[in-house]
């Protein structure tokens, strides 16, 4: 299918980076190809964006959102400006559907828009579709297994408006979870017997929303999202302390708070993060058939505070890490590692939607 607008599955186009717009910011990655299967990480930044640029998922203000992956590109020192961007899960319908095998492309899109119209609660007129096909279907030789993606055509026209705002072009629309499946698919495949058999909990904790993945050998066995993320910690710092809202967000990454605070907001956080997880975990066991975990994977912007893995590791009893996407990687000369350590896990998607210039 035509990609300009629409394509949420958009093909390879070098060179590309990866631009990832979140609730609290803009992160960028820029990889190569360093042979052998191998990344090279040439670039990563980040830019916050201000309160309410961004809200579950949706642009509110563009000018704002491109201002920041203006800065963010000009920071970074990348001279690609195509992009590759992602859409919130929630905002995009997907459906996996099975179609004989053979067709042609003209025949797909007719078949797909005619299943579309069963799966979409809008005028297809209203919506950017677009389809993939995965492979042969199971037990069926002679179908083959396609996913349809479909969103609302203004959220794609929103994201491209920003990247053009900012001087860059949209090559790219992908699911923000699908990027993040692939950039995690690279660090499962480095666990022992490459992964394979495991069960793997992403939990990726962002600034409103928890978003929670169960994998195993690169399918998706179970996802949703929770009301939860790093925001809580610097709502209880403004009732604390009486800051306002950006100045206790700036105090909470820098750690320049009142003594003791770490013990009372910072602890009952921990203890409510480990909770939220202890309950997705407990949600995935009663709605699927599957009884165990193997490994939990913590990302997002909170997965580096001090004393969360262990909580976390504590409550549920099962083996937990801090993931970076980067992990195994060659890193250019110009990366600094000790920034690198500090920012990576919250860079998953933006190293996923990256990752997409190798397609």
């Amino acid at each position: 299918m035509a990609i300009d607008l629409g394509s949420l599955f958009g093909k390879k186009s070098q060179p590309l980076v990866g631009v990832d717009i979140s609730t609290s910011g803009v992160k960028l990655v820029e990889l190569s190809d360093a042979g052998k299967g191998e990344y090279r990480l040439e670039r990563f930044a980040s830019e916050p964006l201000p309160r309410g640029a961004v809200i579950d998922g949706n642009i509110e203000n563009i000018e704002q959102v491109s201002e920041a992956v203006r800065r963010v590109w000009k920071k970074s020192g990348t001279r690609s400006k195509q992009v590759a961007l992602g859409m919130p899960p929630a905002s995009v319908i997907t459906k996996k559907i099975i179609l004989p095998a053979g067709l042609s492309d003209d025949q797909l899109e007719v078949q797909v828009e005619s299943e579309a119209n069963q799966y979409i609660p809008f005028a297809l007129d209203e919506v950017s579709l677009d389809f993939d096909v995965i492979g042969l279907a199971q037990n069926a030789p002679d179908d083959v297994e396609v996913l349809i993606a479909a969103t609302r055509k203004e959220k794609v026209e929103d994201r491209v408006a920003v990247a053009e705002a900012a001087g860059l072009k949209a090559m790219v629309m992908d699911i923000e979870s699908y990027a993040a499946r692939s950039a995690i698919d690279r660090v499962t495949a480095q666990l022992p017997k490459g992964g394979e058999g495991q069960i793997v909990a992403l939990f990726q904790i962002g600034a409103q929303v928890t978003h929670v993945s169960m994998l195993m050998d690169g399918q998706t066995l179970y996802e949703r999202e929770q009301p939860f993320g790093g925001n809580q910690l610097t709502q209880d710092i403004v009732r604390a302390y009486g800051m306002s809202f950006e100045d206790a967000e700036s105090k909470k990454r820098s750690g320049e708070l009142p003594e003791g605070w770490e013990r009372e907001l910072m602890e009952p956080f921990l203890d409510s993060v480990a909770l939220e997880v202890t309950r997705a975990i407990q949600f995935f066991y009663t709605s699927t058939p599957f009884t165990r975990i193997d490994q939990i994977f913590i990302a997002g912007g909170c997965a580096i505070i001090p004393g969360l893995v262990e909580m976390v590791a504590d409550r549920t009893k099962i083996s937990t890490s801090v993931v970076s996407p980067f992990q195994g990687m060659q890193l250019s000369p110009n990366i600094r590692e000790k920034q690198l350590r500090a920012e990576a896990p919250a860079f998953l998607v933006a190293c996923g939607l990256a990752m997409r210039r190798f397609d």
